[in-house]
């Protein structure tokens, strides 16, 4: 019995739900002092391999946090090693969504990392529904997640699944599914999803989640592919920070087949937030950068395209390298 035990125990250990916060009016909130993302996966290289995917270092007040994993096994690995960081001393990561784009390397990092650093990588955050069934045509798994979720549990690692908001550090934030307030509709036709009860509905990605950042000069955000909608995001994440402006936008943004129409009223938003720096990465678009630096009043200094080893530092501002600047 106290074997059984001991099994359902281990079990239940394995997908933890977080606790979930709310920001006191009543006392000051935590805030970030001291704030550097560096893009370690993304189209365009400075340094590196360029890929159709997204990662990000975080480095907040002396935590580190890996922000997405890329597409292919190696890649983030690879570049991480060219730019001379080592991933091995960072336990949390942070998942966007599901898509393969995001969640491609975290199986090789963490076997790779584990080898100096059992506890390297062994904790990662995801939003509700991003183990749900997406079926396909073929009758096949169209969500990888499913696949990953059996073979990293099998190294040690435990997921936790966030429904809410949560401070997972001080002034660091994880928005969980973002509720979908005006319709941006930032995703490409995705297929099916099977929900618990069994229905099956339009793939509309709600484990799409940010993670976001409360400094002393406003919001800055960090977005895989921001499938949610880079409007909804913002608007969420300041809401529960107490109506701070909007101070950097980082990461994909799923601009790219956005028209002009979507690329305007997207731009007069992040304009009316107060956002003062962009670095549009991975699915953003190149043209959907240059409009919102145009439209949003930004200059090439505070708007870019990110690439492999551009950062940005808070109070220093965006780093491009040369490729972007």
């Amino acid at each position: 019995m106290r074997k059984m035990c001991a099994i359902l125990l281990l079990g239940l250990a394995l997908v933890l739900p977080a606790p979930s916060f709310a920001p006191s009016a009543s006392k000051p909130r935590a805030q970030v002092q001291a704030l550097k993302v560096t893009i370690l996966s993304t189209m365009l290289a400075d340094q590196g391999i360029g890929e159709w995917g997204f990662a990000a270092l975080v480095e907040a007040d002396g935590r580190r946090i890996l922000f997405d994993t890329g597409a292919r096994p190696r890649t983030v690995l690879e570049n991480a090693s060219e730019l001379k960081i080592d991933l091995s001393g960072i336990t949390e990561v942070i998942l966007s969504h599901n898509h393969d784009d995001h969640t491609g390397g975290l199986l090789t990092l963490r076997q790779e990392l584990m080898k100096k650093n059992p506890s390297a990588l062994s904790r990662v955050h995801v939003g509700d529904g991003i183990f749900l069934s997406r079926p396909r045509q073929d009758k096949g798994e169209g969500n990888p997640m499913v696949a990953i979720r059996r073979a990293y549990e099998g190294t040690g690692g435990t997921f936790i699944v966030h429904a809410k908001p949560a401070e997972i550090a001080p002034g660091v934030w994880l928005t969980g599914p973002v509720p979908r307030v005006h319709p941006e509709r930032n995703w490409s036709d995705q297929g099916q999803l099977k929900l618990a009860n069994g229905d099956v509905v339009e793939d509309t990605i709600p484990d799409d989640m940010s993670l976001v950042f409360d400094t002393a000069q406003g919001v800055v955000l960090l977005s895989g592919c921001g499938h949610a909608g880079v409007v909804n995001t913002v608007d969420y994440a300041r809401k529960f920070l107490n109506g701070a402006p909007l101070h950097a936008a980082l990461g994909g943004f799923h601009l790219f087949p956005a028209d002009d129409k979507a690329l305007a009223w997207t731009s007069e938003q992040l304009r009316k937030a107060g956002i003062a720096y962009l670095i549009g990465a991975h699915c953003t678009g190149v043209e959907a950068v240059y409009r919102i630096r145009e439209q949003a009043k930004l200059d090439r200094r505070r708007c870019i395209v990110g690439a492999v080893g551009a950062s940005f530092t808070l109070g220093k501002g965006i780093d491009p390298l040369d490729v972007a600047r």
